[in-house]
């Protein structure tokens, strides 16, 4: 029987690679100090806009300009990228190093994370209330 990288059997899907996110990040990793919180806003610079059209861009880093032509928050980039979110941190790290990210950190003093769940919570229901998805 085959096992995925995490030790357990696999379920029918394809097994979890860990060389390609290894590649991907050339072995590296976030340290906890180093680490972005999952809600960091990211922001492609104008410059990072500019070399769109240059073929030296790797397709993860090209996706991940792309994708922040608005802001969006790191967790939500990595899933829409389908990769790990240490991976896009390293990734992020790499690209606003180079001057092609903005990256805004939430102030860690400003809000608990009981303050954050109350605000999805009420997201959620106006969302629901203003008859949002499946009141159609």
């Amino acid at each position: 029987m085959s096992e995925a990288v995490g030790g357990g059997p696999e379920t029918g899907a394809e097994p979890v690679s860990a060389v390609r996110p290894f590649l991907l990040t050339e072995g590296r990793v976030v340290g906890e100090e180093q680490a972005l919180p999952m809600e960091t806003q990211l922001v492609a610079t104008p410059e990072a806009l500019a070399q769109l059209a240059q073929p030296h861009l790797a397709f993860e880093r090209r996706a991940i300009i792309e994708t922040c032509r608005v802001p969006v928050s790191l967790a939500e980039l990595a899933a829409r990228l389908g990769l790990h979110l240490n991976v896009v941190r390293v990734l992020v790290g790499d690209l606003h190093t180079r001057r092609m990210l903005t990256v805004h950190v939430p102030r860690a003093a400003g809000s608990s994370d009981l303050d954050i769940l109350r605000r999805v919570i009420d997201g959620l229901r106006a969302i629901h209330t203003s008859g949002g998805p499946g009141h159609g």
